[in-house]
């Protein structure tokens, strides 16, 4: 039986932790690979499986975990998940080949694909429209501070222990986290789902999951690759058969039907593409200072950690506008803002200085601060308490799959430029970067362009509402 505490403060430390350990687990295990691969006796090449595994069981769990949040309560549904997820990274640590590293990473992916969408799903139960916009202010803080302490905690302690430390280090936190949720974590249950919908959930899981492997692996293998391909197409086309099923039952596993709600619909093609352009350029920037500048991997994370600092002080700024401006105006405002500064970055050239670099990395945080909270929070306004778990888990799809597919775009371009100038196998040029800079640009002008056409006044309304009072857990 769960000890009675106030659920505002122990909801947003269980999706805190959840956020902040899913991060440094997949940044943390990229950092190891070269001393994993010389543990096993393997060329970091021939370790794409370890990295590439997660973000495919990760496609594959989240089409579920709304169904298993409805079904089993979000409290039973979060305990559980992150019950697996500690154990994987005990059991990945303690591996004694590269087959059972890839195995336990396969069971983290999955455990983490239920544990983002449903510890979401709590956050949105638990706190009112109005309060969800301060909530933000907070909650973006490990989402943005983790992806550049990861890399730095994960490299010492590669260096001065092992890299088997690198999932080691997850044990304490998940054991705490667990205790804390017994304990604390009320029951949360506001609909009984129906029967699985099995045909909707297997066409939904492998497509996800084929085409998170496509964009994974297309830099790597060649977006000619057959195996690329059969990803890349056959994903798409489960997920259409997907989206043909789940339109026709009453109780589906991903209610794509949410997406007739224009507000929901709009928030997410925005995000879609916003994110595109984002983490495009946060992915090609270490590339642009170590491949291109010749820079070192420190000098690289040093350089891009002062994006954070402009995400957290945009989002403290934009949390007291959102319902006098609107999430329309906020996130159009900085997807230009995003658009503007890579028209910059396209300028930085081998004579530039790298606090250009870190000034504009800090000014891209900066404009991008003021998209994160305003889509996710004006995409939950017109939806019913029934249906939270699943908007939460279409939010979840949509911002992965544009996790994905950004490293992609950028490696598309970086690799054409590269043909042309110098040579298939060499570094590419400081202009492919710059070409590559200009075409997120582009994408982030498109997604301000469509922020700016998203009707926004039902949000407005309702994040100057009065908060309903105490949102009370219920047993089922």
């Amino acid at each position: 039986m769960s000890v009675r505490l106030n659920q505002r403060i122990v909801v947003p430390i269980v999706c805190v932790v959840t956020a902040f350990m899913s991060i440094v687990d997949g940044a943390g295990t990229t950092v190891a690979l070269p001393s994993i691969g010389r543990d096993f006796g393997l060329a970091t090449a021939g370790l794409d499986a370890v990295v590439v595994v997660y973000p495919v069981c990760v496609g594959l769990a989240v089409p579920v975990s709304a169904w298993l949040g409805d079904r089993f309560g979000g409290r039973s549904t979060v305990l559980v998940s992150f019950a697996v997820f500690t154990l994987a990274s005990g059991l990945c640590g303690a591996a004694g080949s590269l087959g059972e590293l890839v195995a336990w990473r396969a069971l983290q992916g999955l455990a983490a694909g239920i544990l983002l969408p449903v510890t979401a799903a709590l956050l949105y139960r638990t706190f009112s429209l109005s309060e969800q916009v301060k909530v933000s202010r907070y909650m973006i803080i490990p989402q943005q501070v983790a992806p550049a302490l990861a890399p730095m905690g994960a490299g010492w302690l590669v260096d001065h222990l092992s890299w088997r430390w690198v999932f080691y280090a997850n044990l304490p936190i998940g054991v705490a986290v667990l205790v804390f949720g017994l304990l604390f974590l009320d029951r949360h249950r506001d609909h009984v789902p129906g029967r699985l919908d099995v045909p909707g959930l297997v066409l939904t899981a492998f497509g996800t999951a084929g085409l998170m492997f496509g964009v994974s692996e297309g830099a790597e293998m060649g977006w000619g690759s057959p195996l690329v391909l059969a990803g890349l197409t056959g994903g798409a086309a489960l997920l259409a058969a997907a989206v043909v099923v789940e339109l026709r039952v009453p109780e589906p596993a991903l209610r794509v039907r949410l997406f007739a709600d224009r507000l929901f619909r709009d928030t997410n093609i925005t995000a879609f593409i916003g994110f595109i352009g984002f983490m495009g350029a946060m992915f090609l920037g270490p590339l642009f200072l170590q491949e291109g500048l010749g820079l070192s991997a420190w000098e690289s994370g040093s350089a891009t950690f002062a994006e954070a600092l402009g995400v957290l002080l945009t989002v403290q700024l934009v949390g007291p506008l959102y319902a006098r401006v609107g999430p329309r105006r906020i996130a159009g405002c900085g997807l230009l803002g995003v658009a503007l500064v890579l028209v910059a970055f396209s300028r930085l050239d081998a004579e530039s200085s790298l606090w250009a670099f870190r000034g504009l990395m800090f000014l891209l945080g900066a404009a991008m601060g003021g998209v994160f909270m305003p889509t996710t929070v004006a995409s939950f306004t017109a939806i019913a308490k029934a249906d939270v778990s699943h908007a939460s888990t279409l939010n979840t799809v949509v911002r992965q799959a544009a996790n994905a597919a950004a490293p992609a775009v950028v490696t598309v371009v970086l690799a054409s430029a590269t043909a042309v100038g110098t040579g298939a196998d060499a570094h590419p040029p400081v202009s492919a970067f710059q070409h590559a800079y200009l075409v997120l640009a582009a994408v982030s002008a498109v997604a301000a362009l469509f922020a700016f056409t998203m009707p926004d006044r039902a949000a407005r309304i309702a994040a100057s509402a009065q908060p309903a009072g105490r949102r009370e857990a219920v047993d089922a």
